[in-house]
Formats: C-alpha cells, structure tokens, sequence
C-alpha cells in the first residue's frame, strides 16, 4: 500500500494510492459509515498490520463506491511531506561506497550518523528556498526507512521486522555551511531541506530494500543512478546499530545515505551548485518520484 497526506482546506488529510485514483480516506470513511478507520499516517504507523488492513478494505470499498468526492486526481493535490510528525529524523553519512570514493573519504568503519529537524520537511511539488547564507547547495537522493514498533537492542536478523516502510528524501545539503566545522549539522538543517515523498510505501510493497534503483535528475539531466545495494552498511544493519544506543519509535525516520554524483564530488572547477528555478527530482525504485523547484531566497 502506499499512503500520501494532502493539504485540504489547510487540513492534513490522508489519502491511499489506487488505480482508480488517490482514496480520500475521511471522506470515504464517512461515507461508508466506518468510525474506527485510521485517519492519520502516524496512526496508522502506530496501527501497523492491523491498521493496514483496514485501509486496504476501505480503498477496496471506496473504489467500487467511485465518484469524485472518494477517488481525487493526484495531479490536483497539494501533498505535504509523506511522514508529517517525525519524533526523530536521523541521517547516516558516507554510507555509499562510490559516493565515499568519489569524495576521497574513508570509507566509515561505522555509521556517520547527524540529524535534521522537522523544520527540513516538505512535500512534492513545493518550492525550496536556497537560503542566503550559502552558495553551494547541493542534492542528495535518499532511500528513507520509517520505523513501525518501538525499537531497542534489536537484532540485525530481526530489525527489518520493525520497520513500517520507505519513502525517498531529498537530503538537501549546504556544502559551504556543512564544512565550515567538522560538524555537518549546520548544512543539513536549512528550512525545506528534506522534501519527503510523494509516498510512504509498506515495506512488503517494496520486498528488499537494499535492492533499489535510486536517481536524481536536475532539469531532466540524470546526475546520480545507482543502487541501494551500493550501500556501506544495509538497512538491517542500519536500524540495529542505532537501536543499540538509543529507542527508535513509530513514525521516525532515517535517511541512508545518499551514491555518487553529487556535485561535491565532481572536480571544484566543474561543480554548478542548485540555482533558483532547476528542477530537482529524486526516483527510487517502487517509491515514484519526487519534485521540488529550487528558488531564490526572498
């Protein structure tokens, strides 16, 4: 199943993908008399398997149901950000191969791991200001894992078993600020610099993950293509390693790291920085794509 939110009337609402169109969930609840149906992604993360299962019943009855008020043409929604209240966002750096080559780093004998703030989420489709303070922004396509139980000193063999689902991300990166100090935060947490979405896929729609297609295209021009199976360390290993020091719960987050060909990895002569208009697109395998216009500060 794959979940979106959408801005109706300034509200959040949750819709699930078909077909036939996207499933307006508290509409099609409503109408079809359901009162116990989960309206919200974190509740349904919370809900898991169960949770699930009656939205898949409901987008089934929906769907039979039809009509223009329960099934929403996707093109015509303002989405948010796919996961809306992450407790915890947490990023590993480095954790691609090629990628780690390309910037003549070591490669990491354990996870780099920072975080953003939930001020860096938005949706598909929105516009991303390129804050003034930098001049070097740069993108970073990014498998996401969302976290389904609450999680701590979990197994490698067993950590997958935790996980709700993925989304993709583009982790948007202010070199210049990131490698002003050892500490990368400060390039990391600019407003809007995690686009997330369109979807939030179950995990048994997307089998394994650590064998995706990912891209991201500027303007149409591919700059990164590789795949999930590049990385360092797999997402099994990623969400046991954090477990072990802290607990992960429903609805957080962590982004896995990001391939080769980003613009700090090309020589310095030949790096073109995101400038106001491009088109920034992340493509992972079973999970869409992802848009957002870059645009000059005001």
């Amino acid at each position: 199943m794959k979940l979106l939110t959408y801005y109706d009337n300034g509200q959040e609402r949750l819709g699930i993908k078909t077909e036939q169109g996207i499933v307006a969930v508290s509409a099609a609840a409503a109408k079809l008399g359901l009162t116990d149906v989960p309206q919200d992604v974190h509740a349904v993360i919370a809900g898991g398997n169960a949770a699930v299962a009656q939205l898949q019943a409901l987008a089934e009855q929906a769907v039979q149901a039809g009509g223009a008020e329960l099934l929403l043409d996707e093109a015509s929604l303002t989405l948010g950000p796919c996961v809306t209240r992450p407790g915890k966002i947490i990023c590993v750096g480095l954790n691609y191969r090629k990628h780690a080559e390309e910037t003549n780093a070591p490669i990491p004998e354990y996870p780099i791991l920072f975080n953003k703030f939930d001020n860096t989420l938005t949706g598909h489709g929105h516009d991303v200001a390129l804050p003034k303070a930098s001049t070097k922004v740069d993108y970073e396509a990014e498998l996401v894992i969302v976290i389904g139980k609450e999680t701590k000193y979990v197994a490698k063999d067993e950590a997958l078993a935790h996980v709700f689902g993925y989304c993709a991300v583009n982790d948007l990166s202010a070199r210049d600020l990131q490698l002003r100090t050892p500490q990368w935060m400060l390039g990391k947490i600019c407003d809007d610099f995690s686009p997330l979405g369109p979807y939030l896929a179950t995990a048994d729609e997307i089998g394994d993950p650590n064998a995706l297609g990912i891209k991201c295209l500027v303007n149409g021009e591919v700059r990164q293509n590789s795949n999930t199976s590049d990385m360092i360390f797999k997402c099994d290993e990623i969400v046991s390693y954090i477990s072990q020091h802290l607990t992960l719960s429903p609805g957080d987050i962590i982004l896995t790291g990001t391939p080769e060909g980003v613009v700090l990895g090309y020589p310095e002569a030949e790096q073109v920085y995101l400038k106001d208009g491009d088109i920034v697109t992340i493509e992972i395998e079973k999970l869409g794509s992802l848009t957002n216009r870059m645009v000059a500060e005001a």
